[in-house]
């Protein structure tokens, strides 16, 4: 099994919140030097431009065939300085060079295009150095219709460079300083608001073991309350439990002292009688029979015990299989003849395998085998405990005709169940009045437990209704309905052989 390592809030949020930051960073810079670059731009081509006009004035009015004579101002501005070097260039209407730098390259519009005598800007390169390019078609006397002169004037871009890279310094060098100040305070501002936190689990681990007093969840943080109250709950819950727990822990150990105590006063006598000289057989048989009855009940009563954890055991309800309703009946009926026998009680089982050929048979029930066979033993076991002698119980697995349930009854000829008792029987360690048996008062809630985890209903009604003799009982008829997949007519469990069909002592 790979462990998985342990996540951290806070880092987890600290990285959600810092990676867009740095991942943003990076393209702010690149934003900021395009945006400089266009700054730097405008100045250096607002001057460039001028020139390129005064230049184009001079070439409109004057006879560039002759020659060209450049104002003083422009020719001071041509002069190459320290950073950059300007070049200029001067075309005919015919396109032939009449003054400037030839190499110098021709835009790629032509005189009559779109924008023709609107000063336009364009990147170029002349003797394999980036320049930026101010240029105009100028209208000329005795030009042929259409043609214009070109007038261009190129600068080297090392100014506008410089310029880009002052501003790039001034807005990014700040950030450098304001960066890992925002991720101090981003880090101190987690920290504060995870404080809460922190301080509720010191209160939690200040707590005894012992108090499950809710928590207070006005204490903490709104976006905690909904796991506080769910703890709440939870410690609601267990609560209840651990009372539950011990309530039944006082009622097993109340339950186990009375046979415990008879076997030990038991032992006593019949071992007092030894030292008095007294070996009467019968009397030590009859302390014998104590001793093994006391003994019987203790083990019946642990049986319980140990039949009520499993069934209350969630983990058994993960290990789920078609359930053979109709065979386990059978079952456990005839497991149950041979003490059936010792009280002649007429013990039968009525079923699915009992049905014509050709009958429609069980639906389909999934769930725990083996704690529907305790369900089932239990009912048969509480039916034959309370029955008298002579009585009559029957098993029975009805076919419910819709396909919804599977339907389980234990019938008896007992006293019955009072109706104001019916829910107080599946009590643990809770007997009916006025009934003398000798039970452990665990059965019935075995079989709700595992009815529960089945989803199944459990019912109780009497078997006979109406005025009755003094010396008949009621009966009592035990129904669980269990909840089914869907109507399969051919289910192969449902129709497992059961000899005999109808088994009898």
């Amino acid at each position: 099994m790979v462990n998985r390592e342990q996540r951290s809030l806070f880092g987890e949020i600290l990285d959600w919140m810092l990676a867009p930051l740095l991942l943003l960073w990076p393209m702010s810079v690149a934003l900021t030097w395009l945006v400089a670059e266009n700054i730097a731009n405008r100045p250096f081509d607002r001057a460039l431009g001028e020139v390129a006009r005064t230049l184009g004035q001079q070439v409109a009015s004057a006879d560039v065939k002759g020659g060209l004579q450049l104002p003083e101002t422009i020719a001071e501005f041509l002069k190459a300085d320290n950073a950059d070097t300007v070049y200029f260039q001067v075309r005919g209407a015919s396109g032939e060079a009449v003054g400037g730098d030839p190499s110098l390259p021709a835009p790629a519009s032509e005189p009559n295009a779109p924008g023709q005598g609107e000063l336009q800007f364009r990147n170029a390169e002349v003797h394999h150095e980036p320049v930026r390019v101010a240029y105009l078609w100028v209208a000329v006397p005795g030009a042929p219709p259409g043609r214009a002169a070109l007038v261009q004037v190129a600068e080297t871009l090392n100014k506008r460079s410089q310029l880009a890279t002052e501003i790039i310094k001034g807005v990014i060098l700040p950030q450098f300083v304001i960066l890992p100040v925002a991720v101090l305070l981003v880090w101190l501002a987690l920290a504060r608001g995870i404080a809460p936190l922190a301080e509720l689990q010191q209160r939690i681990r200040r707590r005894q073991s012992d108090d499950l007093s809710p928590i207070d969840e006005h204490e903490a943080p709104e976006e905690v309350a909904p796991l506080v109250r769910s703890i709440n709950d939870l410690l609601a819950r267990l609560d209840q439990s651990i009372k539950a727990q011990k309530h039944f822990l006082a009622d097993a150990a109340h339950q186990l002292k009375t046979p415990l105590a008879g076997l030990r006063m038991q032992a006593e006598l019949a071992e007092r009688e030894i030292d008095a000289g007294q070996r009467d057989p019968a009397e030590l048989k009859k302390s014998l029979r104590q001793i093994a009855r006391s003994s019987h009940r203790a083990g019946h009563l642990v049986n319980q015990l140990l039949a009520l954890a499993r069934a209350e055991n969630q983990g058994q309800m993960l290990h789920r299989h078609e359930v053979p309703l109709a065979r386990l009946a059978a079952d456990a009926v005839r497991e149950f003849v041979p003490r059936a026998m010792e009280k002649r009680i007429d013990l039968g089982y009525e079923g699915p395998d009992t049905a014509p050929p050709g009958t429609a048979t069980l639906a389909r029930m999934v769930g725990n085998p083996l704690l529907v066979k305790e369900l089932i033993r239990n009912l048969v076991d509480n039916a034959i405990l309370y029955t008298p002698e002579g009585g009559t119980v029957t098993v029975r697995v009805v076919h419910d005709p819709f396909g919804q349930v599977s339907v389980l009854q234990v019938e008896d000829s007992g006293p019955g169940i009072p109706e104001g008792e019916r829910e107080l029987v599946f009590q643990p360690f809770y007997r009916a009045l006025g009934t003398d048996v000798d039970g452990s008062g665990l059965g019935l809630a075995i079989v709700r437990e595992i009815a529960q985890q089945h989803t199944a209903e459990v019912s109780i009604e009497d078997v006979r209704s109406g005025p009755l003799p003094p010396d008949a009982g009621r009966g009592t008829r035990v129904t669980v309905r269990f909840p089914v997949l869907a109507e399969r007519p051919d289910d192969p469990a449902s129709a497992a052989p059961v000899s005999p069909n109808e088994v009898h002592p």
